[in-house]
């Protein structure tokens, strides 16, 4: 999902974490496995708060008790 604009909204690994109600670490942790992708420089990353949303939404429908 993309803004209207298609243009991607980026933010740095701490306000990420935040979004996502997780630590730095887990953010990191879902790059370096392939889950999300980190943009950014060398020594800053940035991640997709649409892509970020996608990824807490289907990790918490997974752990959802039926």
């Amino acid at each position: 999902m993309r803004s209207a604009n298609n243009t991607r909204r980026t933010v740095p690994t701490q306000l990420a974490a935040m979004a996502a109600g997780v630590t730095e670490a887990t953010v990191r942790k879902w790059a370096s496995r392939g889950k999300l992708t980190r943009y950014g420089r060398p020594g800053r990353a940035e991640y997709d708060l649409d892509e970020l949303y996608e990824l807490v939404v289907e990790s918490r429908n997974r752990n959802v008790v039926r």
